[in-house]
């Protein structure tokens, strides 16, 4: 009896060690291409766009996801740099320069219209990350994944001395195959393009 509940507890503990092991942590890079050109984008923000600090907003701020195996600990995504308000920063600045707009930093801008005078380039924005997360649960054959970016993106407009800004929020669910890395990342930077392509396809 003894040999047996010994045995037991050595093939929980290979188990415990085993799902341990598998337990990570993968960072996600976060792409902003834009699938579509805008004609009118550099007439209403002029050739120079400011991109101030971005706030994240969430509770959560360590992660940007976690997937639920079947069994074994669950594994958990970064954004890829870290913290996710910097990697949308990059993922933003990269898209639209390759749109020919001119990027450049911002640290001056409180938000307002009356500060829109002290700023150098044409228009500035910014945004606030009220939720951005995707969450995967597997079974035996298949994994549902929720994914929900909510954001309020300000942008201030020196033509015209004013701030408009836009809240917007996605939710998607899907059932794949299987959930992998490489998943998540195209379902976020998916989420984000049509987010940022809408806005830019009228920004106000």
């Amino acid at each position: 009896m003894k040999l047996k509940v010994h045995s037991l507890l050595i093939l929980l503990l290979i188990i415990f060690v085993v799902d341990c092991a598998e337990a990570q942590i993968y960072s996600i890079p976060l792409h902003y291409h834009p699938r579509k050109r805008f004609p009118s984008l550099q007439q209403k923000l002029g050739s120079r766009l400011g991109i101030a600090p971005f706030k994240d907003e969430r509770q959560e701020k360590s992660y940007i996801g976690i997937h639920f195996p079947v069994q074994g600990l669950p594994t958990r995504f970064e954004s890829f740099p870290v913290p996710l308000d910097r990697a949308l920063e990059k993922s933003l600045g990269d898209g639209l320069s390759s749109l020919g707009l001119n990027i450049v930093s911002v640290s001056n801008w409180d938000g307002t219209p009356e500060s829109l005078k002290n700023i150098d380039p044409d228009s500035v924005l910014t945004i606030e990350i009220k939720k951005f997360w995707t969450e995967g649960t597997g079974s035996l054959f298949r994994s549902h994944i929720k994914t929900t970016v909510q954001l309020a993106i300000h942008l201030g407009v020196k033509s015209e001395g004013k701030v408009f800004t836009r809240n917007v929020e996605t939710e998607k669910e899907i059932t794949v195959p299987r959930s992998t890395p490489e998943r998540v990342e195209a379902i976020l930077s998916e989420i984000l393009t049509e987010i940022l392509d809408t806005f830019f396809s009228s920004p106000y």
